[in-house]
C-alpha cells in the first residue's frame, strides 16, 4: 500500500476536481445572455458564418520520478529522443499561441473569433508542470475583458473519456471534475461563460440510456448546447442530416429505455475530421460560397462549425497561423464573418428563435432500433432489440459514432474496459450513499485522489494508442485506484483541512 500512498505524494499540484459541485452547479444555472452586450456581430447584417473551434490535450501517465503521475508533455520533454517527442516545446507553443494571434488581429482592425476545448488533465499537467507562460495566457484568453469577445470556451470530459463506453455515473463525474479545474484555472465568472460542450473524439453515444444521462447530466450542470459530429446523428425518419440542416442549430432528442425524453440544441461538426479543414481555414473559405439559409420559415446566416486538435500534425503546428490570420483579414468587411456557438446562438434568441424552432435529430442508428422494438417500451425491450439487430447485421453498433469510425473503443479493449467497469462500481459502492449523507465529502483528499484514479483510468488514449506502453499505464492506474480505494474502506477518510469546501 506505500507504494500507492507515495505516489499520490509526489502530485506537486493536487487536481481541483471535486469539493465544489453543489456552488458550481447552482453557478451555472443563469439564463442572462452572456455574448449579446459585447458581440459586434448583426445576423441581419450577414450572409454566412463560420465557427472553429481547437482542441487540445494531453494525458497524465504513471511515467514520472518513482511512478508519479505526470502530464505527457512532461514526459515528451524529459525523453526527447522517443517517437515524436521533440514536438514537446511546439506542442506547448501551440497551447499559448492564441493569446498573440488574437490581439495581434485586433491591432490590425479585425474581430477575429476562436473556440478552444482543453481537457482537464491538459490544464492540471500545465499546472504540475509550472508552465506559468501556457497557463497565464489561458488565463488571459478566459479573463481579459476584451478577450470576452473574441474567445468562447467550451466545457468537455477531465479525463477525455469516449462517452459511450464510460460508466453511466462517471458521466457527470467527469462533467463536474472540468468544471472545478477550469474555475481553479479562470475563475467563477469566466466558468459562467462557458455555455458549451465538446465531446472527446467528437464520440456521440447512440444507446438509448447512455444518451439520456449524458443529455441530462449536460443540462445539470448548465451546459445550453452540444456540438455533434455530422454523421454521428440522423433525423428522425433515420435519414441522413440535409446538406442544409447541418448549417443551422439543431435539437438532439434522446429517449430513454423507459421513454423519457430530454433535448440539447446541438451545432453540426460538418465533414471529416482532418486537421487541415480547421488548419488551413477551410470553413472560412466554405463560408464564403453560402447564402443564407431558411430557419422556421426565416432567412438566417448559415454557419459551418467544424473543430480539430489544435497542435497535432504539422499543418497544426507550423500553417494554421498564418491561414488564421489570412482568411479573417480576407473577411474584414465581408458578410461573411467569424462567429462563436453561444454568440450565434444569443443572435438567434434574440430575433424571437428557441430550440423547439430547429430541427429535430436523434443519435446515429436509433431509428433502426425504435422501428424493431417489439411491444412496449420498456428496458428488455430495447436490449432484445439490440441482439436481434446486431445478429440480422454484424455492422449494427450502439457504441456510439467519433470522428475515428475506423478505430473501435470497445472491441479488443477487455484489458481495460473490465478493469475500468470494476473500478467505477467499486467507487460507487465506496462513495455514493456517503456522499449524498455528506456531500462535503468530496473535498476530501482521499476522495479525490480515488476520484482522480477513476477519471484518468478512462482517458481515451489507453485504448487509441493500440496495445502495448499505453495498455500497461491503465493497468498501473488501475491497481493504484483499486489500493486507494481499499484503504479508504479500512480506514475511513477524515475531513481534509487543506481542502476546497462547498460555500
Amino acid at each position: 500500500m506505500a507504494d500507492v500512498l507515495s505516489s499520490s505524494s509526489h502530485h506537486r499540484v493536487s487536481a481541483q476536481i471535486s469539493g465544489k459541485e453543489r456552488r458550481l452547479q447552482a453557478l451555472m444555472q443563469g439564463d442572462d445572455p452572456i455574448w449579446l452586450s459585447a458581440t459586434d456581430r448583426q445576423l441581419h447584417a450577414l450572409r454566412s458564418c463560420f465557427s472553429c473551434a481547437l482542441h487540445m490535450h494531453q494525458p497524465s501517465i504513471p511515467a514520472g520520478t518513482d511512478g508519479a503521475l505526470i502530464s505527457h508533455l512532461q514526459f515528451m520533454l524529459e525523453h526527447p529522443d522517443q517517437g515524436d517527442n521533440h514536438n514537446a516545446e511546439p506542442f506547448a507553443h501551440c497551447y499559448r499561441r492564441m493569446a498573440e494571434l488574437i490581439p495581434q488581429l485586433i491591432d490590425a482592425g479585425c474581430s477575429p473569433r476562436i473556440t478552444l476545448d482543453y481537457s482537464g488533465t491538459l490544464l492540471w499537467g500545465m499546472e504540475q508542470m509550472g508552465r506559468s507562460d501556457i497557463t497565464e495566457a489561458l488565463r488571459f484568453l478566459a479573463c481579459d475583458p476584451e478577450m470576452q469577445r473574441h474567445v468562447e470556451w467550451l466545457g468537455t470530459f477531465w479525463g477525455h473519456a469516449v462517452a459511450p463506453s464510460t460508466p453511466i455515473p462517471d458521466l457527470i463525474l467527469q462533467i463536474q471534475a472540468w468544471q472545478h479545474q477550469f474555475a481553479a484555472l479562470a475563475g467563477d465568472a469566466a466558468l459562467q461563460r462557458v455555455r458549451g460542450f465538446s465531446l472527446p473524439e467528437m464520440h456521440l453515444p447512440n444507446h438509448p440510456d447512455t444518451l439520456y444521462a449524458l443529455i441530462s447530466a449536460l443540462k445539470q450542470c448548465g451546459y445550453r448546447w452540444l456540438l455533434v459530429q455530422e454523421h454521428s446523428v440522423e433525423t428522425l425518419e433515420g435519414d441522413a442530416l440535409p446538406r442544409e440542416q447541418t448549417l443551422v442549430p439543431n435539437r438532439l432528442i434522446a429517449r430513454d429505455s423507459n421513454g423519457r425524453e430530454i433535448s440539447i440544441t446541438a451545432l453540426i461538426k460538418t465533414q471529416g475530421s482532418d486537421t487541415k479543414l480547421v488548419g488551413q481555414m477551410q470553413p472560412c473559405y466554405e463560408a464564403l460560397g453560402l447564402e443564407q439559409h431558411v430557419l422556421a420559415g426565416r432567412q438566417v446566416p448559415a454557419l459551418v462549425s467544424q473543430i480539430a486538435d489544435g497542435e497535432n500534425g504539422g499543418v497544426m503546428m507550423n500553417e494554421f497561423p498564418a491561414a488564421f490570420i489570412q482568411a479573417h483579414e480576407r473577411i474584414r468587411a465581408d458578410k461573411t464573418q467569424a462567429i462563436n456557438g453561444t454568440e450565434y446562438l444569443e443572435l438567434l434568441e434574440a430575433e424571437g428563435f428557441d430550440p423547439e424552432h430547429y430541427p429535430p435529430i436523434q443519435a446515429v442508428q436509433q431509428q433502426r432500433l425504435w422501428d424493431a422494438i417489439e411491444g412496449a417500451l420498456d428496458p428488455a425491450s430495447v436490449e432484445n432489440a439490440i441482439t436481434q439487430l446486431k445478429e440480422m447485421d454484424p455492422g449494427f453498433s450502439m457504441d456510439g459514432a467519433s470522428w475515428t469510425n475506423n478505430l473501435s473503443w470497445v472491441e479488443g479493449y477487455s484489458n481495460v474496459l473490465t478493469p475500468m467497469h470494476q473500478l467505477s462500481a467499486a467507487f460507487h459502492a465506496r462513495f455514493d450513499a456517503a456522499v449524498q449523507a455528506d456531500p462535503s465529502l468530496t473535498a476530501n483528499a482521499h476522495y479525490r485522489d480515488c476520484l482522480l484514479h477513476l477519471l484518468l483510468l478512462e482517458t481515451s488514449c489507453f485504448r487509441y494508442w493500440g496495445q502495448g506502453t499505453w495498455t500497461d499505464y491503465a493497468r498501473e492506474i488501475h491497481r493504484r485506484g483499486a489500493n486507494l480505494l481499499e484503504t479508504v474502506v479500512a480506514s475511513a477518510p477524515t475531513s481534509d483541512a487543506n481542502a476546497s469546501t462547498d460555500d
